[in-house]
């Protein structure tokens, strides 16, 4: 406990560690399909994240220019439509914005809600700011802020995302805890001076065996816990 002591601020990653954006993009191509047997749907999902991964890979090299996550999944979308043999535009501009409509894991809502009455909360997310509010809204997250990296026109784990938070927050980033579910964002996080801590998600990026965070939980209730000593309101 003594190692979170002097945190002022905590900072939370969006995807993947507060919402289920596997699971509700899973939703969206079933929806868009027709098809339910999961594995044919696993495949699309799969497709659609490799796609988009690789697209915001190349825009942090520079091989292409900034775009947004909804201009990804637009094209990840026509991408799985195609493959799906899915051809209706009403159909295809729907799964388009499946990255709106993701379930929060079953801690999220109050997790972040008690952890709000402690400390200022951040989300600090590689969404766009239409998708994000989308995001927030729909998952029923309640922030003291939110920040998109498309403010940025840079994708995490880019240093100036981060810059973002530390900004916000107004202390030094030691004093500030990132929290994810995926170890490339907490590395990110370490590289600009940040606390981190891992929460493990289904979705999620494990640490590695050389990867040294500060925290790691099963579950945000836990982080929860720590951070508040365990004390409701």
């Amino acid at each position: 406990m003594a190692a979170i002591r002097d945190i002022e601020v905590v900072v939370f990653d969006v995807l993947g560690t507060m919402v289920d954006e596997p699971g509700g993009l899973r939703s969206a191509v079933r929806e868009a399909t027709g098809r339910s047997e999961a594995t044919a749907a696993d495949e699309f999902v799969a497709l659609w994240r490799r796609y988009r991964e690789q697209e915001q890979e190349r825009v942090r090299r520079g091989h292409r220019p900034y775009a947004g996550t909804e201009v990804l999944d637009a094209e990840a979308a026509r991408l799985v439509a195609r493959h799906a043999g899915v051809s209706d535009p009403g159909t295809v501009a729907r799964l388009a914005t499946a990255g709106r409509r993701l379930p929060p894991w079953d801690d999220s809502v109050t997790g972040l809600e008690r952890l709000a009455r402690r400390f200022p909360v951040i989300g600090l997310s590689n969404a766009g700011r239409t998708a994000l509010l989308h995001v927030n809204a729909h998952a029923g997250l309640r922030w003291h802020q939110t920040l998109s990296a498309e403010t940025a026109a840079a994708y995490k784990p880019a240093p100036e995302v981060y810059r973002l938070a530390l900004d916000s927050a107004g202390c030094p980033p030691q004093r500030v805890l990132m929290v994810a579910a995926h170890a490339w964002d907490l590395r990110g996080a370490q590289s600009a001076g940040m606390r981190t801590a891992y929460v493990h998600r289904p979705a999620g990026d494990s640490p590695t065996g050389s990867d040294d965070f500060d925290l790691r939980f099963d579950g945000l209730g836990r982080l929860v816990d720590a951070l508040t000593g365990g004390q409701v309101a």
